[in-house]
């Protein structure tokens, strides 16, 4: 068995809001924006 299949929006889902906040006014409105499509993205295979 291998193991489980780890996903970038996995990681933004954990890490984003806390990374975001660390990072305010460093981030452009696109960098957010392309964030949250990958967060909302429910699988690569779709």
């Amino acid at each position: 068995m291998g193991r489980p299949a780890l996903e970038v929006a996995d990681i933004f889902r954990t890490h984003g809001p806390l990374w975001r906040k660390q990072q305010a006014g460093h981030l452009s409105l696109g960098q957010l924006k392309v964030m949250s499509a990958i967060e909302q993205c429910r699988t690569a295979t779709l």
